[in-house]
C-alpha cells in the first residue's frame, strides 16, 4: 500500500466510492462517518492524509480542522478539503484554518489522486528528517511544538511571457500580500541568483502556458534543477482548474495549482502557506546541514574528526594509485601536553589546542586534509605531494608551532612545540596500502621523533611490497 486515507463523509455512498477509487490506487483507506470518529481516528491510526467532507453533520468543517492542527499527533497530517460550496469566503476560511487544498465537487480522479501524490511526496520529505532524528519535525527545530505566529516576509517571483499579464497579478495581490512582490519574464527567472541585493525568491507564481504549449512547466522543472532555485516553492496557473495539465502539473512537483480566475485573496492565502511551508523545510534541510556538520568536526578546534579523516585518507589512497602520484601522511602530537592541563588546567590545553589548530590549517592546502584524531594528536594528509615537498611542509610545521607562544587565557604566554611522524604513501605499482597500516607507519616514525628529543620530524621507511 502507498498509505492510509482517512476519508470522512456523512454520506455513505461518497464513503464507499471514495474507498473503491482510494483502493485501486493501492492506497488503505479508513471511513468515517462523521467528526468526531475522524479527530479520533486520526489520532489513533495516524492516517498519511485526510479526505475531509466539509459540511459534516456534528461539526463545521473549519473547527474539524482547527482541532486537527492544534493536536500534536495530528497536526502534520495533510488534509484535502472537499465541499459542495462555491462560496470563496468558505473556501478562504478552510484554508486559513488549516486545509492544505480545497476543492469543489465533482473532483476529477486524475486531478484528486494527483494533489493526494503530491501531499504525500512533500510529508515524506519531512517525514525522512524526523525519523532520523526520531521526533516531530517540529521538535528537529528546536521548538517544543509547533512554530506559530511570527513569520518573516517573503518573496513572491511573477512569471509570465506578458509582463501586462504578471503586472495585473501584482496589481491585485498588493492589497492583500504584504510579501515582496517581483515582476520577472522566464529568462529572467532562469538567471536567478542570490546576491546581496536581493534573495532568491521563495515562491515562484508561472503561467501554465507560458509559450502556448506547456512552457511553464518546464520553467518549472528547471527552476528546480538549477542550485539557487531548487528550494523554492512553484505554483502553476493553469486556463483552467481542473483537467490533465493539473494533474499533470503536480505529478512534475508544482507546490499548488490555480485557475487563472482564482481571487486574490485566495492566491494570497495560498502563497503564504507554501512561503511558510519553504521556510520550514529550510530550517529542516539547515538543522540536518548542521547535524552532519557536527558529525564530522571537532568542535573545539573547528577541524574534521577521525570519522571523517579515515573515509577521506581512504580516498587520497585511492585517487593516488589512480593518478600514480604521491602522497604523504603525517601524524602531529603536541609535546608534553598533560603538563600543559595539570599546571595550567584545561581552559589553558583547550586554547593550545584551538590555536594549534589553526596555526596548521593556515599553512596547508585547501586540498589537504587536517584532522584531530585524538586528545593532542593530529592527522595530516598531503595529496599529490612528494617527498621532498613533504619534508618542507613537514619542517613548517613543526617551525609554525613552535616559533610563537601561545597565550593562554589568564595572560600567560607559553611555548609549545610538536614531534611529526611523516609517512609516504605507496608509489604506482607498489600496490595499495591499508589506511590504517599506513597511519600506523606515521605514528611509529613519530615515536621515534619523541625518543630523539621532540620537537622534530621523523620520516617513515616505506613498507616492503
Amino acid at each position: 500500500m502507498h498509505g492510509r486515507i482517512l476519508i470522512a463523509d456523512d454520506v455513505a455512498a461518497n464513503r464507499i466510492i471514495y474507498k473503491v477509487k482510494f483502493g485501486d490506487a493501492f492506497y488503505e483507506p479508513l471511513l468515517a462517518a462523521d467528526a468526531r470518529t475522524c479527530l479520533a481516528m486520526a489520532r489513533t491510526e495516524r492516517p498519511d492524509l485526510i479526505l475531509l467532507d466539509l459540511a459534516l453533520p456534528d461539526m463545521p468543517g473549519p473547527q474539524v480542522l482547527r482541532e486537527l492542527r492544534a493536536d500534536p499527533a495530528t497536526r502534520a497530517i495533510p488534509v484535502v478539503v472537499l465541499t459542495s460550496s462555491r462560496d470563496a469566503e468558505e473556501r478562504l476560511t478552510a484554508l486559513s484554518a488549516g486545509a492544505d487544498e480545497v476543492m469543489s465537487k465533482p473532483v476529477l480522479d486524475q486531478v484528486l489522486l494527483a494533489r493526494v501524490r503530491n501531499l504525500l511526496r512533500a510529508r515524506g520529505e519531512q517525514g525522512f528528517v524526523a525519523s532520523a532524528w526520531g521526533m516531530p519535525a517540529h521538535s528537529v527545530l528546536g521548538l517544543s511544538e509547533a512554530q506559530a505566529g511570527f513569520e518573516t516576509l517573503g518573496t513572491v517571483a511573477l512569471v509570465s511571457a506578458r509582463p501586462e499579464t504578471a503586472l495585473r497579478w501584482k496589481t491585485a495581490l498588493k492589497p492583500v500580500l504584504r510579501d515582496t512582490l517581483a515582476v520577472m519574464t522566464p529568462d529572467q527567472a532562469m538567471k536567478v541568483q542570490p546576491s546581496e541585493a536581493g534573495a532568491v525568491p521563495d515562491v515562484f507564481v508561472i503561467e501554465a502556458d507560458l509559450d502556448g504549449s506547456g512552457g511553464g512547466l518546464r520553467l518549472m522543472s528547471e527552476l528546480a534543477s538549477r542550485p539557487a532555485t531548487r528550494h523554492a516553492a512553484a505554483c502553476i496557473v493553469t486556463p483552467m482548474q481542473e483537467g490533465e495539465a493539473t494533474a499533470t502539473a503536480f505529478d512534475l512537483g508544482a507546490d499548488d495549482v490555480v485557475a487563472r480566475g482564482v481571487g486574490a485573496r485566495e492566491l494570497a492565502l495560498r502563497l503564504r502557506i507554501l512561503i511558510r511551508r519553504k521556510r520550514q523545510a529550510d530550517r529542516l534541510r539547515a538543522t540536518v546541514e548542521d547535524g552532519l556538520k557536527l558529525a564530522v568536526i571537532d568542535p573545539l578546534t573547528g577541524i574534521y574528526n577521525r570519522r571523517y579523516a579515515i573515509p577521506r585518507m581512504a580516498g587520497i589512497a585511492a585517487q593516488a594509485a589512480a593518478e600514480g602520484s604521491d602522497f604523504a601522511v603525517m601524524v602531529v602530537d603536541l609535546d608534553r601536553f598533560k603538563s600543559v592541563n595539570d599546571r595550567f588546567g584545561h581552559a589553558a590545553g583547550d586554547r593550545v589546542l584551538a590555536e594549534v589548530a589553526r596555526r596548521l590549517s593556515e599553512n596547508l592546502r585547501m586540498s589537504d586534509l587536517l584532522a584531530r584524531i585524538g586528545g593532542e594528536e593530529f592527522l595530516v594528509a598531503l595529496p599529490q605531494t612528494a617527498l621532498e615537498d613533504a619534508e618542507r611542509v613537514a619542517d613548517r610545521l613543526c617551525q609554525v608551532i613552535a616559533e610563537h607562544p601561545v597565550t593562554l587565557p589568564s595572560g600567560r604566554a607559553l611555548r609549545v612545540t610538536a614531534s611529526i611522524g611523516v609517512a609516504m604513501g605507496q608509489r604506482a605499482g607498489d600496490g595499495p596500502e591499508d589506511v590504517a597500516a599506513l597511519i600506523d607507519r606515521a605514528d611509529r616514525a613519530l615515536l621515534r621523533s619523541k625518543s630523539a628529543g621532540r620537537n622534530q620530524v621523523t620520516f617513515a621507511c616505506r613498507s616492503a611490497a
